[in-house]
């Protein structure tokens, strides 16, 4: 059992940075602590240690993922870059004002 809402079906193809952008968003709404380097299989949920996706989203994640880091080699687009603006966005918005 999985303790997300999905509420709308994930990305289907990465072919441009904007659909990485979208991509990492969704993951971002799916409520993962994601980065780049750690494959799908390795995220679990805190309060219960089950993983956090089952095998067939493990498998279509993974696999965007893969597409991503092709189209950011490919468009010459720094792939952690996105990630860092997108899952610190909160982040910065939080402390702003602490800056």
């Amino acid at each position: 059992m999985h303790l997300r809402i999905k509420e709308k079906k994930m990305i289907q193809q990465i072919n441009t940075v904007d659909d990485v952008k979208i991509f990492f968003n969704e993951l971002l709404a799916e409520g993962v602590n994601f980065h780049p380097d750690d494959p799908m299989e390795t995220y679990q949920h805190r309060d219960t240690g089950k993983s956090f996706y089952n095998d067939q989203e493990t498998f279509v994640r993974n696999n965007l993922l893969a597409q991503a880091f092709d189209v950011c080699e490919t468009e010459d687009a720094d792939i952690y870059e996105l990630c860092i603006d997108i899952f610190m966005k909160d982040f910065y918005i939080a402390f702003q004002l602490e800056l």
